[in-house]
């Protein structure tokens, strides 16, 4: 028997005979290999290294791991509470279209159709947040929030506040481009990324809600349609803005304009997410003056989606003086009146839910300037509800 030799040496001996064989060679061979493989699959069920981080904050993006950290898990994956990750645009919309579409009961896990209110903070700041947060009270688990403000600010709210640690990774955006759409898929794709997100609003820093909480969560959970304002007008503001360089994909007569302020359904907002066709004509071709936040949900919607689509938004804005912007509201305009008539008000065509006529078609208003707060609150009780 031979001393400290082992399987190296013996193979050793064999090369060096020379009767060694094709054989014995490709025996050598075949362990070489064999150690290598062994030798990856070590490595790989070592310590974890920065690429198993990245690969696991990709399947589970809110939460940034630590050796040994056994928080989140499933619940963690089909619910994220922590917002911030470290994922690029394309990583995240990727990920994002991923997602249950409608996953049908039964459930693996307790679920509660929820709303998700995404806040596209421009400003970075929420001045109206102490009214959002009467609104929000008692009607924890049936809401999310998520908010889009400007890259490196923080925005402090207490820790009983439901907007606390709710802002996501964000970018600069810029009033007319392409750069607000952006933002608006970024909202959609970390409110996509909790399961129980049933539907999708957008609201700005200026919204108010003029309906109760049960109002607006059940008139949206119950709707068998989105709220993406579509229609078309042969005017320089809608017609003008089209480039006959999006044809064939896009042609003028399916161009359409709308309400920057959407609210989508579960499939609809992954459809979204999902785009790789007309989007990236959007970015190439839909450029200064064409503000694809006006055209891009209500053509690509008009088009795929037409017959899920109530075809109006749910956001009051009053443009009666004219101009690009709407009008604001300041804190003498604040009064019951006010707030009754938003309420009341109509479209100027039939306003439909389930294609039925309502008598309700706004659950939200803009633009409420900052010191309309105090007068919001003295009367929110009393007029909206809440």
């Amino acid at each position: 028997m031979k001393k400290g030799g082992g399987v190296v040496d013996d193979f050793k001996v064999m090369f060096t005979r020379k009767e060694s064989t094709c054989v014995a060679r490709g025996i050598m061979l075949l362990v070489i290999f064999t150690v290598g493989i062994v030798a990856g699959l070590w490595t790989a069920a070592g310590p974890r290294n920065q690429n198993q981080i990245i690969y696991r904050n990709i399947v589970f993006p809110s939460t940034v791991y630590a050796d040994g950290d056994d928080a989140g898990g499933f619940a963690e994956f089909v619910a994220p509470t922590q917002l911030m990750h470290d994922m690029t645009d394309e990583q995240l919309f990727w990920r994002a279209s991923m997602v249950p579409v409608a996953a049908g009961p039964p459930y693996p896990f307790k679920r509660m159709p929820k709303v998700a209110f995404m806040f596209l903070a421009g400003r970075g700041a929420l001045p109206l947040a102490p009214l959002w947060e009467r609104f929000f009270r008692g009607h924890e688990g049936r809401f999310s929030i998520y908010i889009h403000a400007p890259p490196g600010l923080a925005m402090n709210f207490s820790t009983d506040s439901p907007f606390y640690g709710r802002q996501i990774p964000s970018q600069e955006t810029l009033w007319g481009s392409i750069s607000l759409m952006d933002a608006e898929k970024r909202l959609l794709a970390n409110a996509l990324l909790d399961f129980s997100n049933e539907r999708f609003v957008l609201l700005s820093e200026s919204c108010i809600p003029v309906q109760s909480f049960p109002t607006v969560r059940d008139y949206l959970v119950g709707s068998r349609h989105s709220f993406v304002e579509v229609y078309y007008v042969k005017t320089k503001q809608c017609r003008g803005r089209y480039s006959r360089r999006m044809a064939p994909a896009i042609r003028l007569p399916q161009w359409r304009k709308g309400s920057q302020w959407f609210e989508l359904s579960r499939d609809m907002a992954t459809s979204v997410l999902a785009d790789t066709t007309y989007y990236p004509l959007f970015r190439k071709h839909c450029r200064p003056s064409c503000y694809p936040d006006e055209h891009y949900l209500p053509t690509t919607v008009s088009m795929l989606h037409g017959d899920r689509n109530a075809n109006r938004t749910i956001t009051f804005v009053d443009w009666s003086k004219g101009g690009p912007h709407p009008a604001k509201y300041g804190a003498r305009d604040i009064t019951v009146e006010l707030i009754q008539s938003i309420r009341k008000t109509r479209i100027d065509r039939p306003c439909l839910y389930n294609s039925r006529p309502t008598s309700m078609c706004f659950l939200f208003a803009r633009k409420f300037t900052p010191d309309t707060l105090e007068p919001l609150l003295n009367i929110s009780s009393a007029v909206m509800g809440y």
